[in-house]
Parts: C-alpha cells; sequence; structure tokens
C-alpha cells in the first residue's frame, strides 16, 4: 500500500508552490492557480463519494499552514462522525440568510413599501395631481397610524382604525385610502415583505364590514336639484366671465371639471359638434366621445375669439384654475360644488326621461363594473346619447314658470 501523506508541506513551500494542485496529507490540499492566487482545499470521503470544501485563502494574508491543518482535523473528526461538513456549511449559510432577510422583512415599514412603490409606479400616472393625492391621502391618514409599523404586521384592525372615522364623512376619499393601501400591501406581499390575506381588500373582507359607498348618504358633492337648474343656468348667461361659460359649458356636457379646463381646440371638432378626450385626461383611462348641443358649440364658438390654446383660457394665459368655476358658485352664493351637476343631471335623466340606464352612465363616462354587461356592449351609445345631451340643454334652457309643477317628460327611446 503507497505510504499516507503526512505534513508534507512547509511554510515555504507553500510561498513558492507553482500552479496546480498540492497535497499535505489528510486530506488537505494547497491549490495555486495560473493567477498565483492560492487556497487550501479539505477532501474528504462519505457514503462513498469524494467531496471538496473550500477553507479559505492561503498566504501571508489568509489562512496559514497550521492553521489550515487545525481546520481539517476538526472538518475530520465531523466526517467520522457522519456528518456532511459541506452540506453543513450550505444549511448554515441558508438559515444566515433567512434570519438576514426575516430581520430586513422585520425592519420594513409600511410607509418604506409606500415610497418604493410610488417612486417606481408615479411615472406612470396620469397626471402631477394624481400623484401628489397618493402621497397626501396617505401622509395624512394612513401614516399616522401604521406608517411605522412594520408591514408584515398590517392587520384588518389597523385598516379599520384608519377608514371608519372617515368611511362616512369622507366616503370617497376613504374609498380611495382603501385601495391605496391595498395596492400597497399587495406590493408589499410581492416582495416578500409579508404572508396572507390582503387586510385591505374590499371583496369578501372589508365589505363585510363597512357599507358599500353606494349605500351611503350622498353628501361628499353637494348637488343642486335637477328642477332648479334651468333657474341657475339662465342666471349664469347674464354673467361675461369665461368661468361662467365654463361652468355652463360642464353642465350641458356633464364632464367632470378637470376634463373642461383642460380641454384643447384639437379636441373639438365643431362641424360635427364631438369633442373627443384622449384616454390620457379620462379618469377611466379610456377616450371619451361627447356630443355637443347646439347651446355647447354657441358657447365655444363664443370663446373662439379669445385665440388661446385651451377651450376656456385663464385670463392671464394658460389653462384656467381648477378653482374658477368653484370660487365662481360662491360669488353667486350657491351652496354647491361643480361635480354636484353630474348628479343632478343623472337624477334629470332617470326620473324625466325614459333613456335607458346605460346611456346616462355613458354620457357621464363612468366605468362599467358588470363584465357581462361591458363585454356584450362594445358600443359608446354615441347616437343615443346625442339625443340624451340635446334634451338635456333644452332642458337647461326652459325656465319653468314660478310655482309651475314640473312635469316629467318620459321620451319613447329607440332600443
Amino acid at each position: 500500500m503507497p505510504k499516507k501523506l503526512s505534513n508534507v508541506l512547509t511554510p515555504l513551500a507553500v510561498k513558492n508552490a507553482k500552479p496546480g494542485r498540492h497535497a499535505d496529507g489528510g486530506g488537505l490540499h494547497l491549490l495555486v492557480k495560473e493567477s498565483g492566487a492560492r487556497s487550501w482545499v479539505y477532501r474528504f470521503m462519505l457514503n462513498g463519494k469524494s467531496r471538496d470544501i473550500g477553507l479559505g485563502p492561503a498566504g501571508p494574508d489568509g489562512i496559514s499552514l497550521s492553521q489550515a491543518r487545525d481546520a481539517r482535523d476538526a472538518l475530520r473528526l465531523k466526517v467520522k462522525a457522519g456528518v456532511d461538513p459541506l452540506e453543513e456549511r450550505q444549511r448554515e449559510a441558508a438559515e444566515a440568510l433567512a434570519a438576514a432577510q426575516a430581520a430586513q422583512v422585520a425592519g420594513m415599514t409600511f410607509k418604506a413599501v409606500a415610497e418604493t412603490y410610488i417612486g417606481a409606479n408615479e411615472g406612470s400616472w396620469r397626471n402631477d395631481k394624481h400623484r401628489q393625492q397618493w402621497k397626501n391621502t396617505l401622509a395624512t391618514y394612513v401614516y399616522p397610524v401604521i406608517g411605522e409599523l412594520p408591514v408584515a404586521e398590517v392587520g384588518t384592525a389597523h385598516v379599520l382604525k384608519i377608514l371608519e372615522p372617515i368611511w362616512k364623512a369622507k366616503a370617497e376619499t376613504a374609498s380611495r385610502v382603501r385601495g391605496r393601501m391595498e395596492t400597497i400591501l399587495d406590493a408589499a406581499k410581492a416582495r416578500g415583505y409579508r404572508e396572507g390575506e390582503n387586510p385591505a381588500r374590499w371583496r369578501g373582507h372589508i365589505a363585510q364590514i363597512l357599507p358599500a359607498r353606494s349605500r351611503l348618504t350622498r353628501g361628499h358633492h353637494k348637488a343642486m336639484p335637477y328642477e332648479a337648474i334651468p333657474a341657475f343656468v339662465g342666471a349664469l348667461q347674464k354673467r361675461e366671465a369665461v368661468a361662467a361659460l365654463a361652468l355652463e359649458f360642464t353642465i350641458l356636457t356633464a364632464a367632470r371639471t378637470g376634463e373642461v379646463i383642460g380641454a384643447k381646440w384639437d379636441e373639438v371638432d365643431l362641424d360635427k359638434a364631438i369633442w373627443t378626450i384622449p384616454a390620457s385626461r379620462m379618469k377611466a383611462g379610456k377616450e371619451h366621445r361627447v356630443p355637443l348641443s347646439p347651446r355647447a358649440v354657441e358657447i365655444l364658438k363664443s370663446t373662439q375669439g379669445l385665440r388661446k390654446e385651451w377651450l376656456f383660457p385663464a385670463t392671464k394665459g394658460g389653462k384656467m384654475s381648477g378653482m374658477a368655476m368653484t370660487m365662481l358658485l360662491r360669488r353667486m352664493k350657491v351652496d354647491v360644488t361643480v361635480h354636484g351637476f353630474r348628479s343632478g343631471f343623472r337624477d334629470w335623466s332617470a326620473e324625466c326621461t325614459g333613456y335607458a340606464h346605460e346611456v346616462a352612465e355613458m354620457a357621464l363616462a363612468h366605468t362599467i363594473e358588470n363584465k357581462v354587461e361591458r363585454a356584450y356592449r362594445r358600443g359608446d351609445l354615441f347616437d343615443k346619447r346625442r339625443r340624451l345631451m340635446d334634451d338635456w340643454a333644452t332642458y337647461c334652457a326652459t325656465i319653468p314658470a314660478t310655482g309651475a309643477n314640473v312635469t316629467p317628460i318620459r321620451k319613447a327611446e329607440a332600443g
């Protein structure tokens, strides 16, 4: 039998060793690469298999020959006991990694995840106002409660603590806050910071605890009763301000404030009486065609002479402020919101006409929630919406006699 090697190498031999593998005995080897880099390796046999496990770099700045032999001897004892030192090292490394990840997760707060999510996604959001709303609602309602809480620990009780105080008083804001929390918690789960169901999810969870927004009393947007709108439009027409024209146009088109003040002339075809709002400016992210009544066209023709980029420009240039129409309502001492006129239009359509529900909903550019209905109805019902908006303009221009009863005019609508 060949004689077993034992302590063959010397410190000088280690220093001067040429590229290759140099045995010291007992399974200890010095590996020298062509680059001159040196390292120690222990080769062992276990369950009939030969395996190598690195011990570290060799040389003045690494492990000395005597230290390498001590490490080899310690590993030989483990091998004799049936322990695979390589598997043990891999297990320890995995446990260390898991512990480090657990520590990272434990220190990852809701606010940190939210800021990461906003930073990654805000570039794709529609406008600066939308980005600011995300940040403001979280800073106002969410961060004071769970901002510094580990995101893994956020539960239903925390979500309710945030939502319940504002659910009825600020229904729309509360709904947006819930949706944003749900999105951030989903992002946290995707990144491995939490597990389990999302405590802010609506369907099958929060919906079983808090009433749906549709069941709450209307009050977020103070609305003018539709019976009073014709008289108000008459008063509006006596004012010469551009804001008055913009507000009347907003009422006649049942549009949102942002859609009107951001409207440009290249969106309008006066010959066809159509205003096409691009998807980038719509709440639902989908292009919306608005049929213009004769009075709406008349208003736009009156503002053409201003020769500006916007349909309703500000006095000093640029587009009109979002507060211009609101301030006009205050000066007229009318306690309603601009958005509330959309509610007036919707109530008038439901109570005074025979137009189908979906025609009015599409006039308001509401998203169709029912997937089956959305799949079967691909068009935008434009012709029916034109008739509806013409009737609405006629109604707004008809001021009822004082004390007269308002009689619903149920129109037979072509199916």
